[in-house]
């Protein structure tokens, strides 16, 4: 891919990622989020979190179904400290606006609310990735380490669909569409795999 078009599309990709806050400071500015605006700046938050995350988990099945889509790599670190940003912000949200920055309600809600438990997991993988995330560290660690390491995202990412069904009423089917692309995600990795050894050593 040319450098030019890169660079729009990374300019694209920045907009893109920087629309949801602009537009919950907006929102919170001129009294356009509902009627309970701490309910949708943490829901926008969570849900940024996944999409985001899930982008990330897609791009290395898709450069194997293509040779051309090579270039999507370049995306994955952005999309990757993006999502620990958003996730950053959903905490920040719980710890500012329903905790008041109470530890003993922090506590209280960690051990009794199952869903703040597994979120603050979520939240507690993507950390050391997001640390991490920096050519220096990479050469620190050096690429098999690194790789491992980065293996987190997959269990940040379940997390975080846990943390949204736990939250969710009984009955409710939102967040359906987000656990049926994390699981085909997850799936196409080792059934990719397979499918290139089995070429590679046909029976």
């Amino acid at each position: 891919m040319k450098p030019s078009i890169l660079i729009l599309l990374k300019i694209l990709v920045w907009l893109v990622c920087l629309w949801p806050p602009a537009w919950l400071l907006w929102g919170a500015a001129t009294n356009h989020l509902g009627a309970d605006q701490t309910a949708t700046i943490t829901f926008t938050t969570g849900l940024e979190t996944l999409w985001l995350l899930t982008a990330s988990l897609a791009i290395t099945p898709l450069r194997r179904l293509s040779p051309r889509l090579g270039w999507l790599i370049k995306f994955r670190r952005l999309l990757g400290l993006f999502a620990f940003f958003y996730a950053s912000l959903h905490l920040l949200t719980y710890i500012a606006l329903y905790a008041g920055f109470d530890i003993n309600t922090m506590a209280a809600d960690i051990a009794k609310r199952r869903y703040i438990t597994v979120g603050v997991a979520a939240w507690l993988l993507l950390l050391p990735l997001a640390a991490t995330s920096t050519n220096w560290t990479i050469r620190k660690l050096g690429g098999k380490r690194w790789n491992r390491l980065h293996k987190l995202v997959y269990a940040a990412a379940v997390c975080g669909v846990i943390h949204y069904w736990w939250q969710v009423k009984p009955g409710v089917r939102t967040p359906l569409t987000i656990t049926v692309v994390l699981v085909v995600l997850l799936l196409a990795r080792p059934i990719q795999t397979w499918i290139q050894r089995s070429k590679a050593h046909p029976a």
